[in-house]
């Protein structure tokens, strides 16, 4: 009896370290997609994502969230990109990621009408997957820290997308190591959600890259 419980017990600790450990595995193999910035090696692409991050209490984008705002505007001015869709929580009373995003891109010099939002963007997954099925893209680069860029690449695969990953590592983030830590469960999660096919949160209409941006803000076409 007692050897009996032992065996289960080592079953329950070396099976999910076993399946923890494979999807590591998976997810970090999309790392050679990821280019640092800057570099010469990017390719231009019809848009980039940049994916959403916390906000302050006063609406300003984070030191990690400004960062790949920073990167997706400078590859956009470069001409790297033709169109910028920024996808985040905005699903909160009182927390809004994307229209803080949207902001610091106008002021960045980024054009109304180039720049969509993807208000449902509440994990990497959902972002990648309306990314591809609401946005309707299939060749983009995605911009985020080199940490979660593995994730962010396998997810876009996993859902039909060409994507470059640019990393946008500007500075030290005092979080690092809480960051770090938390995308080994998230990997998991990731694989766990394309293994089973999950659907986002939210789907939504079909939306053309094609059009004004301004159609995806909460204010409208006449927002300035």
């Amino acid at each position: 009896m007692i050897r009996r419980l032992i065996q289960i017990a080592a079953c329950s600790i070396v099976v999910p370290a076993f399946f923890w450990g494979g999807c590591q595995w998976i997810v970090l193999s999309m790392a050679t997609g990821v280019v640092a910035y800057p570099s010469d090696n990017i390719a231009h692409a019809p848009v980039v994502i940049v994916l959403g991050a916390s906000v302050l209490a006063n609406g300003q984008p984070s030191d990690i969230l400004a960062d790949r705002l920073t990167v997706a505007a400078n590859l956009y001015t470069a001409g790297l990109a033709d169109k910028v869709l920024v996808s985040g929580d905005n699903g909160q009373d009182g927390y809004d990621e994307v229209n803080a995003m949207r902001r610091y891109l106008l002021a960045a010099g980024v054009a109304a009408e180039d720049l969509f939002l993807d208000h449902a963007g509440f994990d990497t997954y959902d972002s990648m997957y309306r990314a591809r099925h609401v946005f309707g893209v299939t060749d983009a680069i995605v911009v985020t820290q080199q940490y979660h860029l593995s994730r962010a690449l396998y997810l876009a695969d996993a859902v039909g997308m060409h994507a470059q990953g640019v990393s946008s590592d500007l500075q030290p983030y005092a979080k690092q190591a809480w960051f770090s830590a938390r995308e080994s469960l998230a990997r998991v999660k990731a694989v766990v959600n394309v293994l089973f096919g999950a659907e986002p949160t939210y789907f939504g209409e079909p939306i053309d890259l094609a059009g004004d941006g301004r159609t995806t803000w909460d204010e409208g076409i006449s927002s300035p």
